[in-house]
C-alpha cells in the first residue's frame, strides 16, 4: 500500500488560538464544516446508539441467566484483554495501512458479531459461553478499531485548529448516545427481550460502513520510511516515546488508574438497579442514562474552549469529580440520589477522557500517531479487563457498593498524584505550544 505524507508533526504547526469570526455556537460545532467528519459523525451517531442498547443488553443478558456479579466481571475480563493484549501490535499496523479501510472492516466484523449473538438469543439458544466466545471476537475487533478510529480523526479534520473542537463533538456524539441507548434498551429488553437490541446494534453499523465509503480522503500523512523496519522496532519506537515524554507518560497513568479502578463500575451496574435498587431493566436504563447526561455536558462544555491551553488543570479536576461521584454512588440506596452522583461519574470521566484525549492528539508526531493511541487504547480499554474482574470480585466477596466505593478512593488517589506532576509536565508542553502558535509569553499552558 503506497504511504501517506504531507501533514507536518504537530511541533511545527501554526495553529491559531482563536480562529476569528468563529464566536459562539458557531466555535462549538466549527469541525462540522469539514464535509468527511460530517459524514463520520452521521454514521456514527446511529451506530453508537445500537452499540450501546448491546452494552446494555448483553450485562442484563448475563445477569439474567447467571445472577453472579463475578460473572458480570468475567465477561466484561474475557471481552477486553483481547485489546490489552494486541493493541501495540495494532498501533503499528494502524500507522502502516490505509486507515480508512482498516476501520470499514473493523465495523463489517463488529456488525457480524452482534447479528450472531442476536440469532441466538432470539433463537433462545444463547448460553453464557456463546457470550464469552463472542465477547473475545469484540475485543480482538477493538483492538484495531480503537487506535484506528482515534488517529483517523487529523484524515477528518485536516484544519489542525478544530481538532480538539471534533474530539469534543466526537464525545457529545458518544455521550448522546450512551444517553438515548440505555433508555431504548430498558424498554425493548422489558418488552420484547434481549435479542432485538442486539439486532438493531447490527443493522446500525450500515450507518458508519456507509459514511466511511463516501468520505474523499486526501493524502495527509507522513511518509514513513521506518515502516520498512520490524514490527518488534517500530513497536519500541512507539513505547520509548510514550515512556520518555511525560506529559503524555503522566496523562496515560492516570488514564490507566482511572480505566482499572474507575471505569469497571460499569459491570456492576445490573447489581445495583436490581440488588441496592430494587428495580428492572428500566432502572438499569435510569441510571446509564443519567451517566450520560453528565458525560454529555462535559463533552459540550470541552466543545466550547477555543483551544487546548488550559487543559492540563482539567484532567486531575476531572479525575477527583468521577471518584468522588462513585464514592457517594456506592453508598446511597435511593434511585434520585443515585442519578444525581451518576451525573458527577459521567461528567467526571467524560471530562477527563476527552480533556486527556486532546492533549495526546495535539503533542504527538504524527508518524507515532497511531502507535501512541495503541497506548491510550491499552489504558482506556486495556486495564478494564483487569478492573471488571477486580470489581466483579469485590463484589462477590463484599458487596457491590463496597466494590464502588473503595474503587472511586483509588481515582481520587490518582488525581491526587497527577498533581504533582503538572509542573514537570509545563516545563515540556509550553515550548511546543509557543512553537505551535498557541502561546505566546504566558507562564501558564
Amino acid at each position: 500500500m503506497s504511504p501517506e505524507q504531507g501533514l507536518p508533526a504537530p511541533e511545527t504547526t501554526k495553529v491559531r488560538e482563536n480562529p476569528p469570526g468563529d464566536p459562539g455556537l458557531s466555535r462549538a460545532w466549527r469541525a462540522l464544516r469539514h464535509r468527511n467528519f460530517r459524514l463520520f459523525f452521521s454514521g456514527q451517531s446511529v451506530s453508537l446508539i445500537g452499540t450501546w442498547m448491546t452494552r446494555i443488553a448483553t450485562s442484563w443478558l448475563v445477569y439474567r441467566l447467571t445472577g453472579s456479579a463475578l460473572m458480570l466481571g468475567l465477561v466484561g475480563f474475557i471481552g477486553q484483554i483481547p485489546t490489552f493484549l494486541l493493541a501495540p501490535f495494532a498501533g503499528v499496523w494502524v500507522d502502516r495501512l490505509n486507515r480508512r479501510n482498516v476501520l470499514v472492516w473493523t465495523q463489517v466484523l463488529a456488525a457480524v458479531q452482534s447479528l450472531i449473538l442476536a440469532a441466538l438469543t432470539l433463537t433462545r439458544v444463547v448460553n453464557v459461553e456463546e457470550i464469552l466466545v463472542l465477547s473475545v471476537f469484540q475485543g480482538l475487533i477493538n483492538a484495531f478499531d480503537m487506535p484506528g478510529r482515534q488517529a483517523f480523526l487529523i484524515e477528518m479534520v485536516e484544519d489542525r485548529r478544530d481538532l480538539g473542537n471534533a474530539i469534543a463533538i466526537n464525545s457529545s456524539m458518544v455521550n448522546v448516545a450512551r444517553l438515548v441507548g440505555p433508555s431504548i434498551a430498558g424498554l425493548i429488553i422489558a418488552a420484547f427481550g434481549e435479542g432485538y437490541c442486539f439486532l438493531i446494534d447490527g443493522i446500525s453499523y450500515l450507518a458508519v460502513i456507509a459514511s466511511l465509503l463516501l468520505m474523499q480522503i486526501k493524502s495527509i500523512r507522513i511518509a514513513q520510511p521506518e515502516a520498512r523496519h520490524s514490527m518488534m522496532v517500530q513497536m519500541r519506537e512507539g513505547w520509548d516515546f510514550v515512556r520518555a515524554f511525560v506529559p503524555i507518560r503522566s496523562i496515560l497513568i492516570l488514564f490507566a488508574i482511572s480505566s482499572l479502578m474507575g471505569i469497571p463500575y460499569t459491570v456492576l451496574m445490573p447489581v445495583f438497579a436490581s440488588k441496592v435498587l430494587h428495580g428492572g431493566p428500566h432502572t438499569l436504563g435510569f441510571l446509564m442514562g443519567a451517566a450520560g447526561t453528565g458525560a454529555l455536558v462535559a463533552a459540550v462544555a470541552l466543545a466550547f474552549r477555543r483551544s487546548v491551553v488550559g487543559l492540563t488543570r482539567t484532567v486531575p479536576t476531572a479525575a477527583a469529580i468521577f471518584g468522588a461521584g462513585l464514592v457517594l454512588f456506592g453508598l446511597s440506596h435511593v434511585l434520585w440520589l443515585s442519578m444525581l452522583m451518576m451525573l458527577f461519574v459521567g461528567y467526571g470521566m467524560m471530562q477527563g477522557m476527552a480533556a486527556s484525549n486532546t492533549i495526546i492528539q495535539t503533542l504527538v508526531k504524527e508518524n507515532m500517531r497511531g502507535r501512541v493511541m495503541s497506548y491510550y487504547t491499552m489504558a482506556f480499554v486495556g486495564m478494564a479487563p483487569f478492573g471488571s474482574l477486580l470489581a466483579g470480585g469485590l463484589a462477590h466477596v463484599f458487596s457491590a457498593p463496597t466494590a464502588v466505593i473503595f474503587t472511586g478512593s483509588c481515582v481520587i488517589a490518582g488525581a491526587a498524584w497527577f498533581t504533582t506532576q503538572l509542573r514537570a509536565m509545563r516545563a515540556v508542553m509550553r515550548p511546543i505550544y509557543v512553537e505551535m502558535g498557541l502561546l505566546r509569553n504566558r507562564p501558564t499552558e
